[in-house]
């Protein structure tokens, strides 16, 4: 949150590189908001979750690539432009705002898991920034954006004014069609790659292969990301970092992981269960 009458500090960040269409397209709307830092991979990093570099050096310079704007290109992955913003640009002042992409391609459903811009997202988050990723269903390097800019200037500014939940960030999808119908608050829908590996030879008739796949929804519900895309709506699907499966805790708590014959608990004593149901050994 920002004090009243003063502009948001905005950092801006993809995985698609700095000079893809879609992270001019979001700098454009944010500079409209507030004070906009880019940072960006200096070449495309999709797919690269959230992997940090390690072990090599990371370098960062200023470009100018459009008039007015302070941006930076990096050599790191998208969560490497995240901590390095923070840490070296802003120097441990935290930026009111966070938002990654627009990404070409969809992040939806499970590739949230393998996204870059979404995990430069959650990165944001895990700083305690209000975080925001956008996804466009365009793969084409000049894919048209325009339909998504009066979205995301609405969501911005509901975040800028609201927050968000602690350890929350917002994962928001556009179909490509610009007739939108509106906006859907979704859950993650349960689906996955359907993958394959096709074996090619290079020409030296050594084998490679080339992952492919198809997008399988086995998911029918009304209230998903899937559903929602596909229907023409702007999906907006809540995220946290914190991946604990809570509800196998208590089935776990009646597991025997000592080994001694007879033991309940999971440390070997006599189960006892508490008022809530959880096990106190």
């Amino acid at each position: 949150m920002t004090k009243q009458g003063t502009k948001p500090n905005i950092l801006v960040v993809n995985d698609d590189g700095i000079t893809a269409t879609g992270i001019k397209n979001l700098m454009e709307v944010m500079q409209g908001l507030g004070n906009v830092v880019v940072v960006a991979p200096d070449s495309p990093q999709s797919g690269m979750g959230h992997a940090i570099t390690i072990g090599k050096p990371i370098r960062f310079d200023k470009v100018d690539l459009y008039e007015g704007v302070e941006m930076y290109k990096c050599s790191g992955t998208p969560v490497d432009c995240v901590k390095i913003a923070v840490n070296k640009i802003f120097k441990g002042k935290k930026p009111d705002l966070c938002v990654s992409g627009i990404n070409h391609g969809l992040n939806n459903s499970i590739n949230v898991l393998y996204s870059g811009t979404m995990s430069a997202a959650v990165e944001g988050a895990i700083e305690k920034i209000p975080s925001i990723g956008f996804s466009l269903d365009d793969f084409a390097a000049d894919a048209d954006f325009s339909h998504t800019k009066k979205y995301i200037k609405n969501i911005c500014e509901q975040v800028l004014a609201n927050g968000l939940p602690e350890g929350t960030l917002l994962n928001v999808n556009f179909p490509k069609d610009d007739n939108l119908k509106g906006v859907k608050i979704c859950r993650q829908a349960n689906a996955k790659w359907m993958e394959e590996f096709d074996e090619r030879t290079d020409p030296y008739k050594r084998p490679y292969y080339w992952l492919t796949g198809v997008f399988e929804n086995f998911d029918k519900g009304e209230d998903t990301d899937v559903w929602a895309l596909e229907h023409n709506y702007v999906s907006i699907v809540p995220v946290q970092f914190d991946l604990t499966a809570h509800h196998a805790i208590q089935a776990l708590n009646s597991w025997d992981f000592t080994g001694n014959e007879g033991a309940k608990s999971g440390n070997g004593g006599t189960k006892v269960s508490a008022p809530d149901g959880i096990n106190l050994g």
